[in-house]
């Protein structure tokens, strides 16, 4: 197997359909197989409808769909009609979901019959038209248009992937044709990624890297085999039946899938394995390089802000387990103190990343914006706009990177990343609770598991259902504590330090 070659020239995204061979399989579905010349037809012809319903370039298409044909294709044929994508985890519930839509001010929103019958008046904005999945595949199989691959300009907005801050509701991270290629370029390569390869995509396609185990994969010429899974048995079934070579996953999903017997031909073909979302722990990597001991073990660590950063090179998993590795081709990693100035080896640091990966920024929130996308530091190679990413690393005499921790409250719970304030907003609009707060406490399984702290009511039950009706499963508290009194600091606020020591001890 041969690497592809490093491209480093971005082009619009659509083009990632000319990369593989006409007959080979592209996308392969449970009811059937696209080729790769199926692919480019399909995308060709389901752009061709999205101009059509939405003629105005730059205007945003959201999905709310399971990970089947329209979520994979949606990301080029969006791109390929001019149209910015705004995919929303299926996980999410209603009030999640509408947020999105009206955030981004999407026009059209594709999604499963009984997510659309879940919305209710008022959710959506007028000027937005929603549609049934398999009802805008019957209009897109009664055109007989198809739209050829753009002429984009690189640098255009091409999608708005919504991810959580440690306040508020979820923020579009705005990524460019360039940012998306290159995140594909990049991955294909350190992976060596090559034309016969079967990634099974078990990942959400709303989250970074979840999207880009298609666009990498696409890029070198292989197939993707997307997958919702029930239970773990489940992806170790689909190894076996597709003959899987690359699998990504987050720590939680690790540490199932480590718990279980693989059968020889759910191992065979195995070539690598990729993690995000968290941290591998020394017992979790002994555990997989016995599983899988001919496969290449992939650590990396990434924000939607600026895709992947870093990657640890598999040669060195086994004698630096807990390290997050070195930058990954187009990205400048940097360790800033807080004088402004590198680090040394050894000493604490925030991890800025420059280069090409970095996003556009935040959609319609310019205070956000300039907290975390500011001018790169003075000995940055590439200089220009920079993500300041608020994680606390140190490197060693190596280079290498190791994690210390994050500056703000954010909670990062099973590799999803959680905002507190949105659990406690959810927890104040039950009219159950006068005051909540929500922190992430350390779990062997999860990263983090989440605790709700609560002044009100006392009613567990109630609070209980109002969330589990209001916030998807993963933003779920794994108990909720009731309290007659908030601690506070010196200025009167509660003491969100002080909870946090006393939950986790």
């Amino acid at each position: 197997m041969e690497a592809p070659v490093l491209d480093p020239i971005p082009r619009p995204l659509d083009h990632l359909t000319e990369r593989g061979r006409d007959e080979a399989p592209a996308l392969i579905l449970r009811e059937k197989t696209l080729g790769w010349k199926d692919l480019r037809s399909r995308v060709g012809r389901l752009a061709h409808w999205l101009a059509e319903r939405v003629p105005d370039k730059g205007a945003r298409v959201a999905s709310w769909v399971a990970k089947g044909e329209m979520a994979c294709l949606l990301p080029l044929a969006a791109a390929r009609a001019g149209l910015v994508h705004v995919p929303i985890n299926p996980l999410l519930k209603r009030g999640q979901a509408a947020h999105i839509v009206s955030d981004s001010g999407a026009s059209l929103l594709i999604a499963t019959p009984a997510r659309l019958t879940s919305l209710e008046p008022g959710d959506l904005p007028d000027p937005c038209v929603r549609i049934a999945e398999d009802a805008a595949w019957d209009e897109v199989e009664a055109t007989a248009g198809s739209l050829p691959p753009s002429s984009a300009d690189p640098d255009g907005l091409a999608a708005l992937l919504y991810t959580s801050g440690s306040t508020g509701r979820p923020k579009g991270v705005m990524l460019s044709h360039a940012n998306l290629w290159l995140g594909a370029v990049s991955v294909a390569h350190y992976l060596g990624l090559a034309e016969d390869e079967v990634t099974l995509a078990v990942l959400p396609l709303s989250f970074d890297y979840g999207q880009n185990q298609l666009l990498s994969t696409w890029y070198a010429g292989g197939s993707v085999v997307p997958l919702d899974y029930l239970v773990p048995r489940d992806v170790i079934k689909a190894c076996g039946r597709y003959g899987v070579t690359t699998l990504a996953a987050v720590p939680p999903l690790w540490l199932q899938l480590a718990e279980k017997e693989w059968p020889p031909e759910a191992v065979a073909a195995m070539r690598r394995l990729t993690n995000t979302g968290g941290a591998l722990t020394v017992e979790l990597v002994r555990k997989l390089r016995a599983i899988f001991p001919q496969a290449k073990l992939f650590p990396m660590y990434g924000l939607t802000e600026a895709f992947r950063s870093t990657y640890l090179d598999p040669a060195l998993v086994d004698s630096h387990p807990t390290s997050m590795g070195k930058a990954i081709p187009f990205a400048e990693i940097m360790v800033i103190g807080d004088d402004g100035e590198p680090a040394a080896a050894g000493e604490e640091g925030e991890l800025v990343h420059a280069g090409p990966l970095v996003a556009q920024g935040y959609w319609n929130d310019p205070a956000r914006t300039v907290e975390r996308f500011r001018p790169a530091p003075a000995s940055s190679r590439y200089g220009g706009t920079a993500v300041w990413s608020g994680d606390r690393v140190r490197q060693d005499e190596e280079a290498l990177l190791y994690f210390v921790g994050r500056r703000d409250a954010m909670i990062k719970s099973a590799g999803n990343r959680i905002s507190p304030q949105e659990i406690e907003d959810a927890a104040l609009a039950s009219g159950l609770a006068r005051e909540a707060v929500a922190v992430g406490v350390p779990d062997a399984r999860l990263g983090q598991a989440i605790r709700l702290v609560v002044r009100g009511s006392g009613d567990n039950e109630a609070l209980r259902a109002a969330l589990l009706r209001d916030l998807p499963n993963f933003m779920q508290p794994r108990d909720i504590r009731w309290v007659d009194h908030m601690p506070l600091n010196a200025n009167g606020k509660i003491d969100r330090a002080a909870l946090q020591a006393e939950l986790a001890s």
